[in-house]
């Protein structure tokens, strides 16, 4: 079962609001032209916003759907541990050593 990576670039990308409502705040209070323009900027961000989460992984999935893969990739983890815990308890023959 393989699972989409997200892309690395768009995980670096910063999705803070807060300066671009401080901005605005900042022009209104200055009666600034540029408030339309801040305003524009806003706008693009929330809406890069919508598409980044519209183009992750499992979104389309319901959470009984997420419930049910999580529930079969923990009943794998736990299964690959039982291995390895049997393969390390297996007795192992003395190799002898090269003098």
């Amino acid at each position: 079962m393989a699972v989409a990576q997200p892309n690395l670039e768009k995980e670096s990308d910063d999705c803070s609001l807060l300066p671009l409502v401080h901005d605005i705040i900042k022009c209104m209070d200055k009666d600034s032209q540029d408030v339309h323009q801040e305003l524009a900027k806003l706008k693009a961000k929330i809406q890069e916003a919508r598409e980044q989460i519209s183009n992750m992984p499992g979104i389309d999935s319901s959470p009984a759907e997420q419930q049910q893969q999580l529930a079969t990739l923990r009943e794998q983890v736990r299964t690959k541990n039982q291995l390895l815990q049997k393969y390390k308890s297996l007795c192992m023959f003395d190799v002898p050593k090269a003098s």
